[in-house]
């Protein structure tokens, strides 16, 4: 990561922002002593866009003069190298291309479509026409705009560029936010200055579902297991979404209904005697079948009830 690189990325004005993310991704892969060599399909990951979209990006920096690709190939089996990136900070940005190269752009799209040259063994880049090279049957990258199948978006364009029309994350937040974290806002690391941070945070809150209080919190007790401040936004990603989870459970337990307490079981009865001569002396109905001749003569020899009130109640 070069702090230099990702600074001169937020500084850029006039791109849309799915642009602005390419460039930033980019940069953040920028090395200040190798210079900047990510593959397509880690660009594609880290600005969550499909292959076919990041090309078209690409081409948009590199009209606009931010960017300069350098595509190498082995020059014994033909296969592609990784593409260097010349950033439009770095030293001899604005040299034109050399036959080494074979490559280069100085704002004009009728340079592109020259055919491949010798030495580089390869022409066209995505979205500009161009003949293919001798060694190659067709051009190595395909034209998104004339794919009959196009690959699915990861997260649409659209969405991408209209992320930050949501409700923005508050100064006020922000900065309870990097007090959670023990950042001090004077002295700011590159992953934390500009935009970038911002829009994680908004989508840890829209995304995930998670509350500005609940994201400081999280923060908090990420930096109690931790002694250092993470060294970006992307290294609470983790926390964020265990957090929306543990949300997410605690939701569901609420919801379900307790169960309910089984009913006392009854007692069985041990004294009939008893419980006949507790029903004959109340109110309560008794049918008159109810009380065998055994069971009037067992009340009767204990004193549980008398003869009258067995008469009253219809027992002979």
């Amino acid at each position: 990561m070069s702090h230099r690189a990702t600074i001169w990325a937020i500084q850029q004005r006039g791109l849309k922002p799915a642009t602005k993310i390419v460039l930033w991704f980019l940069c953040d892969r920028h090395n200040p002593d190798f210079g900047c060599f990510p593959t397509q399909a880690r660009l594609a990951e880290d600005a969550e866009m499909s292959i076919s979209a990041l090309n078209e990006h690409l081409a948009l920096l590199e009209r606009a003069g931010l960017i300069r690709r350098i595509r190498n190939h082995d020059p014994r089996t033909h296969r592609r190298q990784a593409t260097r990136y010349i950033l439009g900070f770095e030293e001899g940005f604005a040299q034109e291309p050399t036959p080494e190269t074979g490559d280069g752009f100085d704002g004009t799209e009728g340079e592109q479509d020259n055919d491949p040259t010798p030495e580089s063994v390869h022409g066209a880049i995505s979205g500009f026409s161009a003949k293919p090279s001798p060694d190659f049957a067709e051009s190595h990258l395909r034209n998104p705009e004339t794919n009959l199948v196009r690959e699915p978006l990861s997260k649409p364009v659209k969405e991408e560029e209209g992320a930050q029309a949501r409700e923005a994350i508050s100064d006020e937040v922000f900065g309870e936010l990097l007090d959670a974290l023990g950042l001090d806002p004077a002295a700011l690391p590159g992953w934390w200055q500009g935009w970038p941070p911002r829009l994680y945070v908004q989508r840890w809150r829209d995304e995930l579902g998670l509350t500005e209080a609940e994201i400081i919190a999280t923060a908090e007790a990420s930096r109690q297991e931790h002694p250092d401040p993470p060294d970006g936004p992307k290294a609470l990603d983790r926390a964020m979404q265990r957090a929306a989870q543990r949300k997410v459970e605690d939701a569901g337990r609420k919801r379900r209904k307790p169960k309910a307490a089984p009913a006392p079981a009854m007692p069985p009865i041990t004294d009939l005697p008893a419980f006949y001569a507790d029903l004959v002396n109340s109110d309560r109905y008794l049918p008159v079948s109810a009380i065998s001749n055994t069971m009037r003569d067992a009340m009767l020899a204990r004193g549980l009830v008398t003869a009258e009130r067995l008469r009253e109640r219809g027992v002979r």
